[in-house]
């Protein structure tokens, strides 16, 4: 397996007002091509510092970091990611088509690609007939599904996700989780995802990292073992059920580290 991110060593410590803050220590990782990894661990354990360090938002003050065999910083100016965030982000005044089209305005697409890629990365979310709605018009969820469209539509070949559905509701958040491994599925993009949901995690990733309090360190690294094929109801199998409980028990061995 070809690795499109690798992390060894990776220690990030911020300097504040209240003096240095630790918020990753001694990180090794290795995230393969096509692979779908979730991040989990309690508030302020590094999972967001961590997909940030891979996009190039912060920068690391230990260790190294390889994104597609080149420094974040040079992968960031390659269009080599996605990112999507917790809330939408997406501009009022604009139509839905509009916010997706955004990204290639900005890297100078011609009129009738932008077309072709708007039209393509909507269909992918089942959004076709929202094009020319405005965010207002539509749920957050499918506000939530215009924002992947627009990290989609540049076709990077890594799509970085910070908790996408921490604010939406149970049911919803289900529905997308469905349609967010359909997408995947179809894609074959490798994903970063963080999230604070076990069953989430579990549910969709092919691997999952367990993360300890700040400093963040990787308590766990556990390898899915469920079939490719997800029904919802997988959750209630047995092998779902010892998965979740592996997450369970990282995430409680990283508590032990407290003071």
């Amino acid at each position: 397996m070809s690795f499109v991110i690798e992390a060894k060593g990776l220690d990030l410590t911020f300097q504040t007002n209240d003096g240095p803050v630790q918020a990753l220590s001694q990180v090794d990782l290795r995230i393969g091509k096509g692979e779908f990894v979730s991040f989990i661990g309690p508030s302020g354990c590094g999972k967001t510092t961590f997909l940030r360090v891979v996009a190039g938002l912060e920068h690391p003050t230990g260790g190294a970091i390889s994104v597609n065999g080149m420094t974040p910083d040079e992968a960031r100016r390659s269009r080599a990611y996605g990112y999507v965030f917790q809330a939408a982000g997406l501009y009022p005044w604009r139509t839905i088509a509009g916010n997706v089209r955004l990204p290639l305005e900005i890297m100078g697409y011609s009129k009738a690609e932008m077309a072709e890629r708007v039209e393509r990365v909507l269909a992918l979310v089942d959004l076709s007939g929202f094009a020319q709605k405005y965010p207002w018009q539509l749920s957050g969820g499918m506000q939530q599904r215009a924002s992947i469209a627009r990290a989609l539509a540049f076709d990077a070949d890594i799509l970085l996700m910070d908790e996408p559905f921490g604010a939406l509701d149970e049911i919803v958040r289900d529905h997308l989780n469905e349609q967010l491994l359909s997408l995947w599925k179809r894609t074959e993009k490798t994903i970063g995802f963080v999230t604070h949901s076990i069953p989430e995690a579990v549910y969709l990733s092919t691997k999952i990292v367990v993360m300890s309090p700040r400093p963040g360190r990787i308590t766990d690294v556990i390898e899915s073992t469920l079939p490719a094929e997800r029904p919802l109801d997988i959750r209630d199998t047995a092998e779902f059920l010892k998965i979740a409980h592996r997450v369970r028990e990282g995430l409680r061995a990283g508590h032990a580290y407290d003071d």
